[in-house]
């Protein structure tokens, strides 16, 4: 009996985006050029990202780097993987995601290839088009995989959501920054960017 060979894909218009779950296997098969992300097996394109998205995510980069410089944690800017538990069946993974930048303090998590498990820290920045995943879709999976610290930020508006997972392994509004100038996390003491020179 002859053997099926499935195409090779090389488009994003070969998939099925609607109705077909996707796993990590799956997207390390795909040859295609477009950036995307899985989140419970459904497949979200990438927006590219402007000029005040990468402007604000160089600061923050800075920033983070001068603080966990001879640390133990690993610091990460996209792109690059981030396989979380969210619909996880054995070994299959069914949510990747690229976070702008995140941080792991749990090594053993760490892999060549990316990141199993979920940082202690992460960083989305707001781009046109990708506010619904950010707010919604990604907040309810990172949530769920129990990322302790979770800032959303929006670069052109000037704010900041910021989360942190309560004792309920919920994520709980710790503030709203209205305008962006000093961002400091609470889950990390001392971790402090001041961002007030950013202009979009």
């Amino acid at each position: 009996m002859k053997e099926y060979k499935f195409p090779e894909i090389t488009r994003l218009n070969q998939l099925n985006e609607d109705s077909f779950e996707y796993s990590y296997s799956d997207y390390m098969k795909w040859q295609f050029q477009e950036r995307v992300e899985i989140i419970m097996g459904k497949i979200f394109p990438m927006s590219a990202p402007n000029t005040p998205h990468q402007s604000l995510s160089i600061e923050l980069a800075v920033g983070f780097n001068n603080y966990f410089k001879g640390k133990t944690c690993f610091l990460f800017i996209a792109p690059f993987d981030v396989r979380l538990p969210v619909g996880k069946k054995g070994n299959v993974y069914k949510t990747v995601v690229q976070p702008d930048l995140g941080v792991i303090c749990d090594l053993l998590k760490l892999e060549k290839s990316g990141i199993k498990g979920a940082p202690d820290l992460v960083v989305e920045i707001l781009s046109p088009g990708n506010r619904q995943i950010e707010m919604h879709e990604k907040f309810e999976a990172y949530q769920a995989s129990l990322v302790r610290e979770y800032w959303i930020i929006h670069p052109e508006e000037h704010w900041m959501l910021q989360y942190v997972l309560n004792e309920n392994n919920l994520f709980e509004l710790h503030k709203k920054h209205e305008n962006l100038s000093q961002l400091e996390s609470v889950i990390f003491q001392g971790l402090v960017v001041d961002v007030a020179a950013f202009k979009p």
